[in-house]
């Protein structure tokens, strides 16, 4: 495993002392990309997911992407988290973070391994705890950042480069937008709409500039 990789060590607290040598990780793009649409049940989910984790592994910069998760309650949030994993080759059982807050794991093997984290912020009450318990270095080195409630450190995380929001129709229909916030997000936008030209699922959706 490479050192990189080591993804116990990290998940400890660690000294801010050291935070002074990251590079910023702020970046706003000038515009904005959207895309919506309805998955009709779990099974367009995972299909979802599948598209997405193979593009994360091949976009320039994807697996270092920062993904917010965004819906109420039970709208699916942890159940795309746990496809997308399957999706990137994450073996072995998949934990909810929600009392752990991170949960790290390990996509792929040898060479092509490449590190996960799924944070859930939903117990935070305080956002400062996300800068005490050292969550800036994991932030700042490499791996996808999947980040559920993120308003719950609001002002610590920085841009996320795609944000997915779910919303409840009914036991099995969500509405889903996916919407790009940085320059790197877009380009992934662009691409996976232009892998998929018909994006199923869902069944309808349009890229809009906003």
């Amino acid at each position: 495993m490479r050192p990189d990789l080591d993804l116990g060590p990290q998940f400890k607290k660690v000294h801010l002392s050291t935070l002074s040598s990251h590079p910023p990780i702020v970046e706003s793009p000038n515009t904005a990309a959207h895309w919506e649409g309805l998955w009709p049940d779990e099974t367009a989910t995972q299909r979802f997911a599948v598209h997405l984790a193979q593009g994360l592994q091949n976009w320039p910069g994807g697996r270092d992407a920062r993904i917010e998760l965004r819906g109420n309650l039970g709208a699916g949030k942890t159940t795309l988290v746990r496809h997308l994993l399957r999706a990137a080759g994450v073996q072995g059982r998949i934990k909810s973070p929600t009392y752990a807050v991170v949960e790290p794991h390990q996509a792929g093997a040898g060479d092509s391994a490449w590190p996960i984290w799924h944070f859930d912020f939903y117990r935070f009450n305080d956002p400062q705890e996300w800068e005490d318990a050292g969550f800036r270095d994991i932030f700042a080195g490499p791996g996808l950042k999947l980040m559920e409630w993120p308003d719950k450190v609001a002002g610590q995380l920085p841009p996320p480069d795609w944000v997915i929001a779910l919303e409840t129709i009914d036991e099995d229909q969500r509405l889903v937008s996916i919407s790009a916030q940085t320059t790197a997000g877009q380009v992934w936008l662009d691409a996976w709409l232009n892998s998929n030209p018909s994006p199923k699922p869902p069944a309808t959706g349009a890229l809009h500039a906003s």
